[in-house]
């Protein structure tokens, strides 16, 4: 995490956990965030530099104004919009969430295959990875991508394999053309 996303969330996840109110801060943002994806107005809201800090307080507050919120979490968002930090809060929403499930012990990993995978595949290699990250519990995101031709590429953390087949043909077609 890095940015201005990653410094708001940083400091809202420090908060919270002073707080002992993390999992309340994660379902809140959960719930904002559902919002945003589901209403085109409030996501030309948050990305618009046309609207003013005041219109975007007030247009964000409407949408949220019939649920209850902390004080702490309630300055948060007031002092994001002031600050004309609106535009970033999905990747905020984002960047608290990987904290959040890393101080619960929760890894995340992304698979991307040629063709959809079995839950059978989907649960070996949850369980592989889980062993991979040292127990911890994994919280898979499954992409497709044909032009992989077959395989998989797995990034767990910052760690990343390449199994696909284009990746193999690449490399093979690179050491063929160092032979001839």
């Amino acid at each position: 995490m890095s940015g201005v996303a990653g410094r708001y969330a940083s400091a809202l996840f420090s908060l919270a956990r002073d707080e002992r109110k993390t999992d309340e801060v994660a379902a809140d943002l959960s719930t904002f965030d559902a919002l945003i994806a589901e209403s085109e107005d409030l996501q030309r809201l948050v990305r618009s530099p046309v609207f003013s800090a005041r219109e975007q307080v007030q247009g964000a507050d409407r949408d949220r104004r019939s649920r209850r919120r902390d004080r702490h979490r309630r300055q948060f968002h007031q002092a994001r919009r002031r600050q004309r930090r609106l535009f970033a809060i999905r990747d905020m929403i984002r960047d608290y969430g990987l904290l959040y499930d890393a101080g619960r012990g929760v890894a995340h990993a992304e698979v991307t295959s040629a063709a959809p995978l079995g839950d059978a595949n989907v649960a070996a290699l949850k369980e592989t990875l889980r062993v991979a990250s040292g127990g911890k519990d994994v919280r898979l995101t499954a992409k497709v991508d044909p032009a992989i031709i077959g395989g998989l590429i797995v990034k767990l953390g910052s760690r990343m394999v390449d199994g696909s087949l284009k990746t193999k043909l690449n490399a093979i077609r690179i050491r063929m053309k160092e032979v001839g």
